[in-house]
């Protein structure tokens, strides 16, 4: 796999339970199979909205199976960071092991390493597996930001080939886009309000919360945007916005997994510490998606 590769729309799927919160492995691959026909460019499970956070590294894993499993055409990226080297480096071995394609990598959060340890993490897992490796920069889950002159530094590593961008910071995410030009790199939006801009200045896609809920549309948008559409790139991202805005009210996927279960798609249980989505918040997103209808 190469940048190509990583070009477009990659959901950063939600993971069903049940009841009790096992993981509902058959409406996993029915929601796997219905992003697939929507026309999307890949599949994330096993991230941040995927609440890897609260799985088991078996469960982790049998989730990655079930994606795997599930779809014909399209690659699976798999969800592999911690906080813990040597943790990261089993989760990417045993995704490897159950048919990833591809691996995205949480910086490691809590201890909020120095770039010289941050680097020497993420190099420690590219030198080992040999898949393509995303980098992910979300500030605001791990205290951490992965310097760009890092993210730069890794960008030459042939197993590492993308950048998730959701630190909120345009001009962070322009100088890694300038920077990794001559590189076989993508970067990608890891904030569906900022995908338009990050396409538009150079980027190559987005790893998306929303495109569970809407994939088409965010198909839609995104395409139009790499084709340089700007104009209806634009009308995609005002129909787009308020969703946009909604899924972020509270703790993701709190929202995005209460709008599944509005549309159908999946029961909304999660699993503790996340909590039902407020009232107040819940009504705003059935507003917002009966506008979609």
């Amino acid at each position: 796999m190469s940048h190509d590769t990583f070009t477009g729309v990659f959901p950063a799927m939600t993971t069903p339970f049940h009841d009790d919160e096992r993981i509902d492995h058959d409406t996993l691959r029915a929601h796997a199979r219905r992003l697939e026909a929507a026309g999307v460019d890949g599949l994330v499970p096993v991230g941040t909205t995927g609440e890897s956070a609260t799985m088991t590294h078996d469960e982790h894993v049998a989730v990655v199976e079930t994606v795997v499993d599930a779809v014909d055409d399209v690659p699976v990226i798999a969800g592999s960071g911690s906080n813990n080297t040597w943790e990261a480096l089993e989760l990417a071995e045993r995704a490897a092991a159950a048919g990833a394609d591809g691996l995205l990598l949480i910086s490691p959060y809590y201890n909020t390493p120095e770039p010289d340890g941050m680097e020497a993490h993420y190099r420690t897992v590219a030198d080992a597996v040999d898949l393509p490796q995303i980098i992910y920069n979300v500030p605001s889950r791990t205290g951490r930001t992965i310097a760009v002159e890092t993210a730069t530094s890794l960008a030459e590593h042939e197993n590492v080939v993308g950048y998730k961008a959701a630190s909120g910071d345009l001009n962070r995410t322009n100088e890694v886009v300038e920077r990794t030009r001559a590189e076989n790199f993508a970067v990608l939006s890891g904030d569906d309000a900022l995908t338009l801009p990050i396409v538009a200045q150079g980027g190559s896609g987005c790893i998306s919360v929303a495109a569970n809920v809407e994939p088409q549309r965010t198909v839609a948008l995104v395409g139009a945007a790499l084709a340089g559409d700007f104009d209806r790139a634009r009308e995609l991202q005002y129909e787009l916005g308020d969703l946009f805005r909604v899924l972020f009210a509270e703790t993701n996927p709190i929202p995005v997994k209460e709008a599944m279960a509005i549309r159908g798609v999946h029961a909304a249980t999660m699993r503790s510490p996340l909590c039902p989505l407020q009232p107040e918040t819940r009504e705003r997103l059935r507003r917002v998606l009966e506008e979609l209808e």
